[in-house]
């Protein structure tokens, strides 16, 4: 009889387990998938010439990355700014464009004729100009951008740094991530250049394009400008930090990638 009762309660027990497990198994399938926050990394190009918006950009209640142009009259005070408000600080490095005047560029640009050492030299002196610098972009360049030569020494100046590169994507015939690639330097890329145009309407425009790319994107990289359009899209920025804040996560460029340790290539 002792024996007999033993299997009935030992029975009780194992079916009051399963019960339990069936509870845990059905309330953990009840509570609704929790997805991480889409990433989206504002970058703001062509400080360091006191442009108009630099001050309403720093202030924007996300982090940014800061791209900021080499050997101009605000570049170290706008860095060390950057930095000191917490976004990150990359160089902006004028390259030549298909169309377009050289002196748009601004002093130290790259351009297609220059040989392969001073191309090396010039990136090289445009990283030490801008402190701070985790990384670099490309400023106008959709001629530089698309010569494999050129990139290729671009890259390995970066990785000697240790710095990603970041194409500002105004080509289609950019070699940036094939170069990226077989140097060995971390690459992102721009989706959406938020102010091409300056007028409040087109940057509205663009910030609705922005809400469907991160419906469908994990990571997303915006462009948008100090300067003549700055007032207007720090403006449009910090009304869209606002809305967005909670379902994305504003986050640096370099927290979308893995970066490497500075790797010397040259003798």
């Amino acid at each position: 009889m002792v024996r007999s009762n033993a299997k009935i309660l030992l029975s009780i027990a194992s079916a009051a387990l399963l019960a339990l497990s069936g509870l845990a198994t059905a309330a953990s399938a009840a509570e609704p998938e929790r997805l991480e926050p889409k990433r989206v990394a504002i970058v703001i190009d062509d400080f360091g010439n006191a442009m108009s918006g630099t001050e309403e950009m720093f202030a924007l209640p996300a982090p940014i990355t800061v791209a900021v142009m080499p050997f101009l009259p605000t570049t170290k005070r706008d860095a060390e700014e950057a930095h000191r408000r917490g976004h990150e600080v990359i160089v902006h490095l004028p390259m030549e464009p298909v169309r377009g005047k050289r002196s748009w560029l601004g002093p130290g640009a790259i351009t297609t004729d220059l040989s392969d050492r001073e191309i090396k030299n010039r990136v090289a002196a445009a990283i030490d100009d801008v402190p701070h610098a985790r990384g670099m972009n490309n400023h106008m360049g959709s001629k530089a951008t698309a010569d494999p030569r050129v990139m290729r020494i671009v890259m390995e100046v970066c990785r000697e740094r240790g710095i990603y590169f970041l194409d500002s994507r105004t080509t289609g015939k950019s070699q940036a991530e094939s170069m990226a690639e077989t140097v060995g330097v971390p690459l992102a890329a721009n989706d959406l250049f938020l102010d091409e145009v300056y007028s409040a309407a087109h940057i509205d425009k663009q910030l609705r394009k922005l809400n469907r790319l991160i419906e469908h994107r994990t990571d997303t990289i915006v462009i948008g400008h100090v300067g003549p359009p700055g007032k207007l899209t720090s403006a449009a920025l910090r009304g869209a930090i606002e809305r967005l804040q909670g379902e994305t996560r504003f986050v640096r460029v370099s927290e979308l990638l893995p970066l490497p340790e500075p790797t010397p290539l040259w003798r």
